[in-house]
């Protein structure tokens, strides 16, 4: 299988949409039909059924499309939102939030985990995902999705809007960290300690951050106002 970027500008940040090329033999199971702008195959290359999956996954009837080569088809992304591919070769002791995988390809197998209580505690999820055979999974994250070492001492402290996956046998609980007042301004943390790694997505949007980097300086709408034709020369 091989997959094209489609870009709705220059950068790689204004990823809108991926062509994956299927070839004879290839297969992909995609859990978000919906996000399925186009196919060019036979119909009967498209087949469509209900996911059974333990627990409150199961309960949902979510529905997956597989699609079969010699095939292509574009993917959807929603606005703000990149792919990242993770090619897999073997078992995997990731976590998975359920709700950033887009697809995976034949070979794989997904089965859902059902997480010790304390972790339910922490993440509110009852259920996450794990991966394991030969091939490839895409995911959908909010910015690029990078990997970061975890420590089996010093605590890592995780935005918990940024955490997709993290290793099985870690700890984790839900922090702050820092003074009285870091601790009033922030949002929710993951403190994990262990070994192996996480993976985050790093470019959630943040209106207040952009309003304040676009805002004006006080000097530049003083002078606009006051020097004649202020408004030409202080742009």
């Amino acid at each position: 299988m091989e997959i094209i970027s489609r870009m709705g500008g220059a950068a790689a940040s204004q990823q809108s949409a991926v062509e994956l090329q299927l070839r004879e033999g290839d297969a992909v199971h995609v859990l978000h039909p919906q996000q399925i702008a186009a196919f060019q195959g036979l119909s009967r290359q498209r087949e469509d059924k209900f996911m059974n999956m333990q627990g409150i996954y199961r309960k949902k009837k979510l529905i997956k499309s597989k699609l079969s080569g010699p095939s292509s088809l574009i993917l959807g992304l929603p606005g703000g939102y990149m792919l990242h591919c993770m090619e897999l070769d073997g078992d995997s002791s990731l976590l998975f939030d359920f709700r950033h995988l887009l697809f995976y390809t034949e070979g794989i197998e997904m089965k859902s985990v059902l997480q010790s209580f304390k972790n339910v505690v922490a993440t509110k999820d009852i259920m996450r995902m794990k991966f394991q055979g030969h091939g490839a999974i895409g995911l959908i994250s909010c910015g690029p999705v990078i990997e970061m070492e975890l420590d089996p001492v010093t605590p890592s402290f995780i935005d918990s809007r940024a955490l997709i996956a993290f290793p099985s046998h870690v700890g984790i609980d839900l922090s702050v960290y820092g003074n009285h007042l870091a601790s009033q301004h922030m949002s929710y943390q993951w403190k994990m300690t262990g070994t192996g790694k996480v993976l985050l997505q790093v470019g959630w949007p943040d209106a207040g951050l952009e309003q304040f980097i676009g805002q004006d300086s006080l000097v530049k709408r003083l002078l606009r106002e006051i020097v004649p034709f202020g408004g030409i020369w202080f742009k």
